[in-house]
């Protein structure tokens, strides 16, 4: 996969982590692709631990829940590093 399909599959997977977990989380949709780029990442790190294998092809569908999971675990921690910031204010 090259970067630009790695950087489309890392918006779109922020996007879907973004409308999964509830509430409202902060930043627009260039943090959405940064947080997304490295919830595909992580995905793939984890894949490749579990199963044998990491992020495949664009159109495989274990690359698009591997980049999604990642992108939510990723999103979990984001939220509660800038959560955490605002109460301290």
């Amino acid at each position: 996969m090259g970067i630009l399909g790695f950087l489309i599959l890392g918006l779109i997977a922020g996007a879907i982590a973004k409308a999964i977990l509830p509430g409202r989380q902060g930043g627009g949709w260039v943090v959405t692709l940064v947080l997304g780029v490295v919830g595909a990442i992580l995905g793939g790190w984890i894949g490749s631990l579990v199963f044998g294998g990491g992020l495949a092809e664009f159109f495989d569908i274990r690359t698009w829940l591997l980049a999604i999971l990642g992108s939510v675990i990723v999103l979990l921690v984001y939220g509660a590093i800038t959560n955490r910031s605002h109460r301290r204010v």
